[in-house]
C-alpha cells in the first residue's frame, strides 16, 4: 500500500498540536500500522515526548542542506510499528538557509520521497513548528493530506482561516496541486464551558465534512505525559485522554483507508 503523508500545522502554538502529533502516531502504530513522526520543530517537544533523547546531526537538517539522507535519519521507538526522526536545535537555521536555495518549497518533499518509495511505512505523521514559516510550508508541500488541531477557543477560528487560505496558495501556485484538508482535530474541549461546545458547533457549520466526530478533552494527564517521555497510553492508558486518540486514531484509519 502507498504511503500517506500527514502533516500537523497551526501557526501558533498551545493548540495541542504535538500532542496529537506523538498520541496519533502512538494510537496508529498500537493498531500495526506500520508510522514514522517526523519531528520538525526545532523545540523537539516531539522526539522527547515519545521518550527519545536528541542528538546532533540526527534530525533532518543535513539531508535538507542535501547531505546524507532522510532514511539514515530514522531511529526506532519503544513503541512497535512506531519510528522517529528525532529535531535539534540545529533546525532553526533551515528556516533561514531553506529561503536562499532553488526550490526552497519542494525540499522537504524531495527528501522524503526515498522513505515514501522505501514502502516501509503506511503513515508519515509530520510535526511542524509553531508558525507558518520555511519548514511549515515545506511540510506542506511535502503532505497528501493536512490536519488542523484547533483549539476550542474564538481567537482559534481566525487561525484557520489563515491556514486554509495559504494552502489555497499552495496549491494554486502549482506547488502541491493534491495537498487536501484532511480533517480539523477540535483540541482542549472542556465539557464544562458553554464556549467550548459554541466553537465546534461553529466549526462544523463551516466545515461539516472535515471536523473528526472525535474531540480532545483539556486533562492535566495529557499535559503531564510529555514530561515522563511518554505518551498517554504508557502514562495513564485508561484516560479520557488516551481514550480520545484511540478513537480519532480509528476515524483516520477509516477515512483514509489505512489498513
Amino acid at each position: 500500500m502507498p504511503t500517506t503523508v500527514f502533516t500537523i500545522a497551526n501557526q501558533k502554538g498551545g493548540v495541542g498540536k504535538t500532542t496529537t502529533a506523538v498520541n496519533l502516531a502512538a494510537a496508529l502504530a498500537d493498531l500495526k500500522i506500520h508510522t514514522l513522526l517526523i519531528d520538525l520543530d526545532p523545540q523537539a517537544n516531539a522526539t522527547s515526548a515519545i521518550g527519545v533523547e536528541k542528538q546532533e546531526g540526527r534530525s533532518l537538517y543535513g539531508p535538507l542542506r542535501g547531505e546524507g539522507s532522510a532514511l539514515e535519519m530514522i531511529t526506532p521507538t519503544k513503541i512497535e510499528h512506531l519510528a522517529l526522526i528525532p529535531s535539534e536545535e540545529d533546525l532553526a537555521a533551515a528556516e533561514i538557509e531553506l529561503s536562499q536555495m532553488e526550490n526552497y518549497l519542494m525540499k522537504l518533499r524531495a527528501v522524503l520521497q526515498p522513505i515514501r518509495d522505501s514502502g516501509g511505512y503506511r503513515a508519515i505523521i509530520i510535526d511542524c513548528p509553531p508558525a507558518l514559516g520555511m519548514l511549515s510550508m515545506n511540510s506542506l508541500a511535502a503532505a497528501d493530506y493536512l490536519l488542523i488541531t484547533l483549539q476550542c477557543e474564538y481567537m482559534a477560528l481566525e487561525g484557520l482561516g489563515q491556514i486554509l487560505r495559504n494552502v489555497e496558495r499552495l496549491k494554486t501556485a502549482g506547488v502541491n496541486s493534491a495537498l487536501e484538508l484532511g480533517g480539523v482535530v477540535m483540541t482542549m474541549f472542556d465539557v464544562r464551558t458553554r464556549l467550548s461546545r459554541q466553537v465546534v458547533d461553529e466549526v462544523k457549520q463551516h466545515l461539516p465534512d472535515k471536523i473528526f466526530s472525535t474531540v480532545i478533552p483539556r486533562t492535566i494527564r495529557l499535559s503531564e505525559a510529555p514530561s515522563f517521555g511518554q505518551t498517554i497510553f504508557a502514562y495513564d492508558p485508561l484516560s479520557p485522554g488516551a481514550t480520545a486518540y484511540r478513537n480519532l486514531a480509528n476515524e483516520i484509519t477509516g477515512r483514509f483507508a489505512l489498513k
